[in-house]
């Protein structure tokens, strides 16, 4: 038996002493109004709260002795057989889940799948990042915190801090408010960008969190806008100075925040804001609605293919970085160029085949904690179907250059079924035509290449996600 086979197997034994109840037990808590046995000697040797409970002068807050005196000199807890220790401080279910790492070493602080919840309305949740995931959660690290379990401490910090990637605004202002009176620094650092990255307004913010919060929000706010603005500056040099544009863009921002495009149009004409200099495209594909993206283009002053910061990343890129269709479609309908490349030499279409092939190799997609299978094949198929057409207009434009006839137009007919094809009410062609396919299944094997995977096994599993 491996050291860690005996680990696990003596962790399973002192688990089995705690579900077992009354079994060599001679603790009994009372925990809203159900009883839990425990031991006394495993309880003292894992906390030091239990160990001053049991063996100290005096009694801890939180627990009330019932039923029995302290006596002797050494301060040890004697009791009636009867004799029930009331918790007032926590939950049962909390505190059966502090217990369980105290015997075990191990918990899983996630409430059960598809479990009724009183504050999760969400029929067949999950209950990976919902509020009532986040306040267990939460409720677990006070308790940890209060009875001086500090490797459950950290075990849920570490749990929060996964939940509130996609946890709603609330919910990460809530987590955000914990961790700073449980001073965990690093949890405290990932709750305040996502908050200050939500675009929230201050006076919003002002409802929910403290105003030094509030005012600690806004700098990292200002610190990301000047950073962006740096980058954005070094690789165009005459951009304006961030100072006279710092303003300008927090209004545009919220004004997208808020789906507020009037408003963004109105600063256009009216104060002279350059979106591509403001990367407004490339702010809204991230965090605003596929309805704001395309009104934001629709104004026509936003070029689509614009590269943005040293890499030289277009609205495109990014979308193709999220995996998202709905940005992708509304993106190629307004004439996003597939085939445009960063300062590396990288395509959007390189980007969704580097990340398929990661998925069908690895099962998983670095840097993304969930990808839908479904929502990666659509975007590579929306992608490459929008190259091929490209592909077909140059050469027809080659070709009638060679036939002195420049001026001779796409058909309309062509150009119909593209639109018709990206638009994802309409849904994609159910059938390609045996030279799409050719094309198709050459550049499938061309991307797989690079992706470590056999080209096959990718021509093979893109169809079956």
């Amino acid at each position: 038996m491996s050291l860690e086979e005996s680990l696990r197997s003596l962790s399973l034994d002192y688990l089995n002493l705690l579900i077992n109840g009354q079994a060599f037990s001679d603790v009994t808590f009372q925990v809203e109004g159900r009883l839990v046995h425990a031991h006394r000697c495993i309880l003292a040797a894992r906390s030091l709260f239990f160990r001053k409970f049991f063996c100290g002068p005096d009694l801890p807050a939180g627990l009330d002795s019932v039923g029995g005196s302290r006596t002797g000199s050494v301060g040890s807890v004697s009791r009636a057989s009867s004799g029930v220790i009331p918790v007032n401080s926590v939950g049962y279910e909390v505190f059966l889940l502090l217990l369980q790492f105290l015997y075990s070493g191990q918990v899983s602080i996630v409430p059960q799948k598809h479990e009724a919840r009183p504050n999760c309305g969400e029929r067949g949740c999950w209950h990976t990042h919902c509020t009532s995931a986040v306040d267990l959660a939460l409720d677990t690290l006070a308790a940890a915190r209060y009875f001086g379990v500090e490797q459950l401490a950290l075990l849920t910090q570490k749990q929060l801090a996964i939940m509130v990637e996609k946890a709603s605004i609330d919910d990460v202002m809530k987590v955000l408010i914990a961790s700073r009176k449980q001073e965990m620094q690093e949890l405290w650092s990932t709750c305040s960008h996502l908050v200050a990255k939500s675009g929230l307004p201050p006076e919003v913010l002002a409802k929910h969190l403290p105003i030094d919060v509030v005012a600690k929000i806004e700098e990292l706010r200002l610190k990301s806008t000047l950073a962006r603005r740096s980058l954005l500056t070094q690789h165009h040099p005459h951009a304006p100075p961030p100072d006279a544009e710092d303003h300008k863009m927090r209004r545009m921002r919220r004004a997208l925040d808020s789906s507020d495009v009037e408003l963004v149009k109105l600063m256009v004409m009216g104060e002279g804001l350059n979106l591509d200099e403001a990367l407004a495209l490339h702010y809204a594909v991230e965090n605003c609605s596929r309805e704001v993206v395309k009104a934001l283009l629709e104004l026509g002053a936003a070029d689509v293919n614009f590269p943005a910061g040293p890499a030289g990343k277009t609205p495109l890129h990014v979308a193709a970085e999220m995996v998202s269709p709905e940005m992708v479609a509304v993106l190629l309908d307004h004439h996003a160029d597939p085939n445009v490349r960063t300062v590396d030499g990288v395509t959007p279409l390189d980007v969704l085949r580097t990340l398929t092939s990661d998925f069908l190799c690895k099962g998983a997609v670095p840097g993304l904690t969930h990808v839908e299978p479904n929502k990666l094949r659509l975007c590579l198929e929306l992608v490459q179907s929008a190259a091929l057409v490209l592909s077909r207009e140059q050469e027809n434009n080659d070709d009638n250059n060679n036939n002195n006839n420049p001026y001779q137009s796409i058909s309309e007919d062509r150009l119909d079924s593209r639109l018709v094809y990206l638009n994802l009410g309409g849904g994609a062609p159910s059938q390609m035509s045996d030279d799409d396919s050719g094309q198709r299944e050459a550049m499938n094997r061309h991307g797989s290449q690079g992706g470590g995977c056999d080209p096959s096994m990718y021509h093979h599993h893109s169809h079956d996600f």
